[in-house]
């Protein structure tokens, strides 16, 4: 097996951290050679960050919809790419101890539609923005990274990270502190807007859509309802198909139905002592005290019924 079938095979293999990681490198490569052959062969007219970021200015989204998902895989610089997919790695594995692999990609690509609106609102409504709105563009995962980072930590805040040179710190005290250099890096040394500030501000909308999902999530809502269907697609697309293998055959008909009524019986009654268990610990400690895997059983279980 050589270097591509093994990331290949990783990458079907792997969660859906380790997914996300690899589209984002993936794009910060290919865009990172295709700018070389742009600069060897000097053609001035075509950028592909301007193709895949997202714009400020309305008229050309309206031409580039598609950058309010692209520019959240975009990354020109390498230290750019490198601490986003460092936290997005610490945090997201942190996400995955406790919710599922769907919803960390639900608030991964909501989180950066979020910080995408919250850059576009921002420079179209604010007169401090005007003069910069027909150059200003967006890109990078730091907004879906932000929504992933607060999700978690306000989902368990008292969780404690060992940060170097600094020791144990609880995760709603990092999370806050995130949200505080962004709102003061909006503002420039001489009080003008500083030169990053429409990243700050998309950082803000992630912010807001972690927060908001994870308090919903806690009172027993899913805002990312309508979206998780379409997180499944994706999600279903990028994992990998288990090849089947048939070992015995039944050419009795009657016997077969006979066999696949009594097994569907027996697993439609094992699941619903599962359920069972779950509500009488609803009961006892709460919506709170399930663990991930009961969470997604219990929501399975009452989707079917609708």
């Amino acid at each position: 097996m050589n270097l591509l079938d093994e990331i290949k095979e990783s990458f079907k293999q792997g969660s859906t951290l380790t997914k996300l990681i690899y589209i984002n490198l993936a794009v910060f490569l290919i865009v990172n050679i295709f700018n070389i052959f742009i600069l060897l062969l000097q053609i001035k007219t075509f950028s592909v960050v301007e193709v895949l970021a997202v714009p400020a200015n309305l008229n050309d989204l309206m031409f580039k919809p598609w950058t309010i998902i692209t520019y959240m895989f975009l990354h020109e610089g390498f230290l750019h790419i490198l601490f986003n997919m460092l936290v997005l790695f610490w945090f997201g594995k942190l996400f995955l101890s406790y919710l599922s692999q769907k919803q960390l990609l639900s608030v991964y690509l909501l989180g950066g539609i979020f910080g995408a609106a919250m850059f576009i609102f921002f420079y179209n409504i604010f007169p401090a923005f005007y003069i910069y709105k027909q150059n200003a563009i967006a890109l990078g995962a730091s907004a879906s990274v932000m929504a992933v980072v607060v999700a978690i930590s306000f989902y368990i805040p008292n969780n404690v990270m060992h940060l170097m040179f600094i020791g144990p710190v609880k995760l709603k005290y990092i999370a806050i502190a995130y949200i505080i250099l962004d709102v003061i890096s909006i503002s420039g040394e001489n009080g003008q807007i500083g030169g990053n500030a429409g990243g700050h501000i998309a950082h803000l909308g992630g912010v807001l859509f972690g927060y908001l999902y994870i308090v919903q999530f806690k009172k027993g809502r899913n805002i990312a309802k309508s979206f998780d269907s379409f997180a499944d697609k994706i999600f279903t697309i990028f994992s990998r198909k288990t090849k089947m293998k048939v070992s015995y055959r039944n050419t009795n008909p009657s016997t077969y139905s006979h066999s696949k009524d009594m097994d569907y019986n027996a697993q439609k009654i094992a699941s619903q002592e599962e359920i069972n268990i779950i509500l009488e610990k609803i009961s006892k400690s709460g919506y709170d005290s399930l663990s991930a895997k009961e969470k997604e059983k219990l929501f399975k279980a009452s989707s079917n019924y609708k």
